[in-house]
């Protein structure tokens, strides 16, 4: 009897020849680091050297978050990764009555380039690589990072790095948007000359799966959405005058890795090979390197459990390894305690020595693609691609992203896969170990890392301090600068490196731009 993927396509219990009937391998395949780019970017993958191994975090205050930082770097992190509060994430400062509760909770709080030069102090930014996750003020964090490498004397063309900057998902999963989606795009293909410009080795956005894949979608959504999304970003920067392969190149996507192997690694091979057929074929990019599908992955929170959290080790492990199998560029691997509180400095190290292991003590670095002619990989990653084209095409039909996002589109489409979930968990039809199968009487305790609420008054202190001593004419002169740029349609990014200089908070700088673009309101609110 044939059982049903995450995404609700049939797997069969024997795979044979039959299964790929008519399958042309040269049209499928073509070899590792050429067009169509299935079986990896890179002609040698991870035979000369693995990939990138990031470790996300953030948390409470900047003098905290620089100490994990240093630690992870210690540990043999090869990239830093930063999670942010979310009064940063909605572009507020700490000390504003809505950031009440939350400041320093899920991510440090960043209120100006006082805490950013706080968060990287003795660390080279010429050396290591860093990944933002940060949205809609994803350009206020990029230029405090700027500054701050130009304080240590590092010129930005020495910069490397990825700022997610997707704010599409935003609207679809997660929430963490400002501004309406049209002066959004127009703020993003503002990033994207900047960067070129100043910043060329930096990628400019992570168009992201992972979000939407933690609120339920299937994985042939999440590659549907998440590249119909990079097909509306790519849309934007040409319409503002950029040829396609002058930032294609640097574009970047972010994808999960559930603990369901085959389907995962089908997944990464299936999103490779559609977005190298639409840049290729709708956009006409000539470089090879504008069709090449880059992506981090991250393992699946989602499936992580506060009941007996140990065996998340376990879970973290098959799911690295299918993002491995899968041929991702950099790897975040979650730390076990995730479910319960943020990570422990043990928790987050036992994270990495994952990654560790499997670049190391396991052969799957050994060749490339090991799973390349399969029967059932190779046919999975067909109906993973179907699955995914009809679902793009329905979008198309909407008229593109934007508008299906209005009609909150994949908004349904990912709640009721949500739902399907679980209702198959509390069926007991979907077996999650410990949580509905192989439970324990009582759990045994866990003590947590918990962020001191404390730190909320202090950030108001160094907020309150930094307004008593920087030049306020100066602040509110590189502020109206932004604004008349906002109300035309010079790059913002130049005015808003000035007032960032200045001193200018993250608030400030934002609700400069919501005064001039308005915040978007989801139309269900209504």
């Amino acid at each position: 009897m044939a059982r049903e993927s995450e995404s609700g396509l049939p797997i069969e219990p024997v795979y044979g020849p039959e299964a790929l009937e008519g399958w042309d391998p040269a049209e499928k395949l073509g070899e590792p680091g050429s067009y169509p780019f299935t079986r990896g970017v890179y002609p040698t993958m991870y035979t000369g050297r693995p990939w990138t191994m990031r470790q996300y975090a953030g948390f409470g205050t900047a003098t905290e978050s620089n100490a994990r930082y240093k630690q992870l770097i210690a540990n043999g992190t090869m990239g830093l990764s930063v999670a942010f509060d979310l009064p940063t994430q909605m572009g507020h400062d700490s000390d504003a009555p809505i950031a009440s509760g939350e400041v320093g909770k899920v991510g440090v709080a960043i209120d100006s380039i006082d805490d950013m030069r706080v968060l990287f102090g003795g660390i080279p930014l010429d050396k290591v690589s860093t990944s933002m996750t940060i949205n809609a003020p994803a350009a206020l964090l990029l230029l405090l990072y700027q500054l701050v490498a130009e304080e240590q004397g590092v010129s930005a063309d020495k910069l490397t790095g990825t700022i997610q900057n997707d704010v599409l998902k935003e609207y679809i999963a997660r929430g963490t948007y400002i501004f309406p989606p049209k002066p959004s795009l127009r703020l993003i293909a503002d990033i994207f000359k900047y960067c070129k410009a100043e910043i060329p080795k930096w990628n400019t956005i992570s168009i992201s799966g992972y979000h939407m894949a933690e609120a339920g979608a299937s994985p042939a959504q999440e590659i549907a959405f998440t590249l119909a999304d990079g097909i509306e970003y790519v849309r934007t920067a040409v319409a503002a005058g950029m040829d396609v392969d002058d930032f294609a190149p640097r574009l970047s996507f972010f994808f999960v890795a559930r603990t369901t192997i085959l389907e995962e690694v089908a997944k990464f091979r299936a999103a490779r090979r559609i977005w190298a057929r639409v840049m290729k074929e709708e956009f006409g990019a000539k470089n090879p390197k504008s069709l090449m599908l880059r992506f981090h992955t991250q393992t699946a929170g989602v499936q992580l459990t506060a009941q007996q959290p140990e065996v998340n080790l376990v879970r973290v492990a098959v799911q690295g390894l299918a993002a491995v199998l899968g041929g991702t560029q950099s790897l975040h691997t979650n730390s076990f305690d995730e479910a319960i509180a943020l990570p422990t400095d043990k928790s987050a190290r036992l994270a990495l020595r994952t990654q560790q292991v499997l670049a190391y003590e396991t052969d799957v670095t050994a060749t490339v693609d090991p799973f390349a002619g399969s029967y059932v990989i190779e046919k999975m990653t067909d109906d993973v691609e179907a699955a995914a084209r009809e679902l793009m095409e329905k979008v198309e039909d909407l008229g593109g992203a934007v508008n299906a996002i209005e009609r909150g589109f994949q908004k349904n489409e990912i709640e009721r896969s949500a739902y399907r979930i679980a209702q198959e968990t509390d069926s007991g039809e979907r077996v999650v170990v410990g949580v509905n199968r192989f439970q324990l009487d009582e759990e045994e305790p866990y003590e947590p890392l918990r962020v001191d609420p404390a730190i909320e008054a202090q950030q108001a202190e160094r907020l309150a301090k930094l307004r008593a001593e920087r030049d306020q004419e100066a602040v509110d002169t590189a502020l109206a600068a932004l604004k008349k740029a906002a109300e035309g349609e010079d790059n913002v990014l130049y005015p808003m490196k000035d007032a960032l200089k200045a001193r200018a908070t993250v608030g400030e700088v934002c609700n400069a731009l919501r005064e001039v673009w308005g915040t978007y309101v989801p139309s269900d609110a209504f």
